[in-house]
């Protein structure tokens, strides 16, 4: 039997699509079990402890089911995980899904207002350099932007502590308030951390829709608005801005990668409860259930963004949506 939707060639698109990256989750999950498996060290002896007897480890080890083959025992973890099970905390017995969920909103806040503050910084800046291009305000703009893009995001996390927290006090340099208990705290908690993100992150931003609103600018269609006497403004903004932000859309997507590794890094010098803290003190403790359930959650949520952003390319481009609609 052969359903209506699958004749379709949009359901046809959408599940080669989905196909994709089910496939992009499953080698990743399954490189990071690997790799996982090769790491120097023995989780059961470092749960054991140092004084364990070679029996005491070697049954704990079989209790973890770390005696079985690697593919045997990935086969089972992805089994539950199909079944929503991301497992148990080789340390603290905590459910995985359980210290996810926990973590999440810190680091999602994070993400969220680094990829906001990076915006903020590279799209006026990226259009008056394309509207001023060659200009000696051009030319400033490239050059602070290539000074921030070579400094690490730890030691931008560094120099934004010593000068805003220990010289001047006007922010925390440690700690998380949550949102619910005070949301001005909360706010002021993550203004270095995230700033430290966006500092590195804005420069490709920026770059990327400069050149494209370079040449947007010199379409037709623009001309023909100079020629009806728009002002700069409105030219710059409503017509050369939207079709200027398609690779800008496509960087942001791919930058939740160098957002989450940035992330994992400011995390850990602001000691942040979030998902990069707690990735790197599992690593610490050989912990690989958690390892494996942090890296999972990382790659669901880089692979889901970047559907995000193929499905805004429609809503910002018609010639987009008029070739889906012909295919």
């Amino acid at each position: 039997m052969i359903f209506p939707g699958a004749m379709n060639p949009k359901f046809r698109v959408l599940a080669k699509k989905c196909f994709r990256l089910l496939l992009v989750v499953f080698l990743v999950s399954a490189l990071t079990f690997l790799m996982i498996d090769l790491l120097p060290g023995d989780a059961a002896y470092e749960m054991a402890g140092m004084g364990a007897a070679p029996e005491d480890i070697a049954a704990l080890r079989e209790a973890l089911g770390l005696d079985r083959p690697m593919p045997v025992r990935y086969a089972e973890w992805l089994g539950r995980v199909v079944r929503g099970d991301l497992g148990i905390s080789l340390h603290t017995r905590e459910p995985v899904l359980t210290a996810l969920l926990s973590r999440l909103p810190v680091t999602v806040e994070l993400v969220v207002m680094a990829q906001l503050m990076a915006l903020i910084l590279a799209v006026p800046v990226g259009v008056a350099s394309a509207y001023r291009r060659e200009s000696a305000l051009d030319r400033f703009f490239s050059a602070a932007a290539f000074a921030t893009m070579s400094v690490p995001v730890f030691v931008m996390a560094l120099v934004l502590i010593l000068f805003f927290s220990l010289g001047l006090g006007w922010l925390p340099a440690t700690g998380q308030v949550a949102l619910h208990q005070d949301p001005g705290m909360n706010i002021r908690s993550f203004l270095l951390p995230a700033a430290s993100i966006a500092l590195v992150e804005w420069v490709p931003l920026m770059r990327v829709l400069r050149s494209d609103m370079i040449a947007t600018l010199q379409e037709d269609y623009i001309l023909m608005a100079r020629a009806k006497g728009l002002s700069p403004r409105h030219i710059l903004l409503r017509h050369a801005l939207r079709p200027s932000s398609l690779t800008l859309i496509t960087v942001l997507g791919l930058q939740v990668g160098h957002l989450m590794g940035g992330a994992l890094i400011v995390e850990t010098v602001f000691a942040l409860p979030g998902i990069g803290r707690l990735l790197v003190g599992a690593i610490y403790g050989q912990d690989h259930a958690l390892v494996q359930g942090c890296i999972l959650f990382i790659a669901v949520a880089y692979v889901a963004v970047n559907a995000i952003v193929d499905a805004l390319y429609a809503v910002l481009d018609p010639r987009i949506r008029a070739g889906a609609a012909a295919a």
